[in-house]
């Protein structure tokens, strides 16, 4: 709040650069709510919180782009339409739709058949994209966040998500494993 890069902006514009930062934070909790890494919240019940926060991160990304939308709505057709001179704009456009696309797929898995496989591949294909989009869409803006902080939480976002997604792959290495060794047995 104290940012001298806020001392001229409207009170619109800030609240679009807060909306930002709690996405961030919104995908700093989004791997470990869904694997299960924090403390006192069982899986089960992380995997139903990881809904509501994916469902959060989309009211903050709008209300992200709908302020800027109306701050300067020229500079967000540039961005959408990747005409933007601005190195940060591609990245967050990116991650806005990779990020729309999975509440998409989310919210009619079932009505589009998805498998469940297909669904989780999808999932984490576009969870790569949403990251990697908004870490450098992050670090390359200066406005609202301090270097340091920001840097911090950029870290840690991407530590929680290749945290998780190793223990993804351990995890179908063993399940392929176990059932490799319990074909073999099967048969005799």
């Amino acid at each position: 709040m104290a940012s001298p890069l806020l001392t001229w902006r409207g009170p619109v514009y800030i609240l679009a650069g807060f909306a930002g930062i709690v996405a961030m934070g919104a995908l700093l909790f989004q791997p470990l709510l869904i694997d299960g890494h924090l403390p006192g919240l069982p899986t089960r019940m992380g995997r139903r919180v990881h809904r509501w926060v994916g469902g959060a991160l989309v009211v903050a990304v709008v209300i992200h782009v709908g302020g800027l939308w109306m701050t300067s709505p020229p500079d967000m057709i540039d961005a959408l339409l990747f005409a933007s001179p601005t190195p940060f704009s591609p990245w967050g456009v990116i991650a806005m739709w990779a990020i729309f696309a999975v509440a998409l797929l989310a919210a009619l898995r079932r009505r589009l058949g998805l498998r469940l496989r297909t669904w989780r591949i999808a999932h984490m294909l576009l969870a790569i994209v949403i990251v990697v989009g908004s870490v450098v869409h992050s670090m390359l803006i200066e406005g609202t966040m301090e270097t340091m902080s920001k840097a911090a939480l950029c870290a840690l976002v991407l530590a929680a998500t290749i945290k998780v997604m190793a223990d993804v792959r351990r995890w179908r290495k063993r399940a392929a494993l176990r059932s490799a060794n319990i074909a073999p047995e099967a048969k005799s």
